[in-house]
């Protein structure tokens, strides 16, 4: 049975919902941002997420995408979390349905926007979990409901994200490179995945350790397209990481994360 709603979030998501009805024009680019994040069907998901324990209050931004925000969530016990809130207003669909499509692990039969998104996070959960299974740095799935993905807050002690290697490059490039392809064999030929959008920007540099992350379009190995994403991947990685005055080559690295 759950427990007593928190009189804390039921005050913050109250005030949020007031902020969304506001009709002051000069605050309309904040309140159009705010809604497109923060409709009624996901501050009720969010109300449920906070009932059972899973955030107590939502403060602060770690990432803001095109179809989804990182928010950092804190819990009763002082702990942090990464709540990933996809918005129902501008989300690709089109998208969605193509990487999902063929995985046999979903059967979506439905246009309808909500239930695809729902599908979407699921299989980022998921596929957190099948990668944490198979020993890939990635963070540790929570729970998900709807168009929310709670998971674990890659950070320091004091509550400040860890940076992507995008916008902090590593120390020593060979280095962490090295890790990333320990990770990225684990992910194709342990956990049998895909990443499929794989670049600096989806690798976190955490105290010079490589941790993959956004993995929901990431595709099972024997996908049709599976081959094509991960073609995909490599040259990305190889691009960047050159530039970063590492040695590699797509022929390189396809040879070690290629098994026979």
């Amino acid at each position: 049975m759950n427990k007593e709603p928190n009189p804390k979030i039921a005050k913050a998501y109250g005030e949020l919902a007031k902020l969304i009805s506001r009709k002051r024009t000069h605050d309309a680019d904040d309140r159009k941002v705010a809604s497109e994040i923060f409709d009624e069907r996901t501050l009720k998901t969010l109300y449920k997420l906070a009932n059972q324990g899973y955030v107590d209050i939502l403060n602060g931004a770690i990432s803001t995408g095109k179809e989804a925000n990182v928010l950092k969530g804190f819990r009763d016990d002082g702990s942090v979390v990464a709540v990933k809130i996809y918005r129902i207003a501008t989300s690709d669909f089109k998208k969605m349905q193509y990487y999902i499509a063929g995985d046999p692990r979903f059967n979506i039969r439905t246009n309808n926007k909500r239930q695809l998104i729902g599908s979407w996070v699921n299989k980022e959960f998921r596929n957190l979990n099948r990668l944490l299974e198979a020993g890939v740095n990635v963070p540790k799935a929570i729970s998900n409901l709807n168009n929310v993905l709670v998971m674990e807050f890659i950070g320091d002690e004091d509550g400040n994200p860890s940076p992507t290697a995008k916008y902090l490059p590593p120390e020593d490039p060979t280095d962490f490179y090295e890790q990333l392809v320990d990770q990225l064999d684990k992910f194709v030929n342990d956990a049998k995945l895909v990443h499929g959008d794989l670049s600096t920007y989806n690798i976190i540099n955490h105290n010079e350790k490589p941790i993959i992350i956004d993995v929901s379009q990431s595709v099972v190995r024997d996908h049709l397209i599976a081959n094509e994403l991960l073609e995909r991947d490599i040259k990305n990685l190889v691009r960047e990481f050159s530039k970063m005055g590492v040695d590699t080559s797509i022929e390189d690295l396809t040879n070690r994360i290629t098994r026979d």
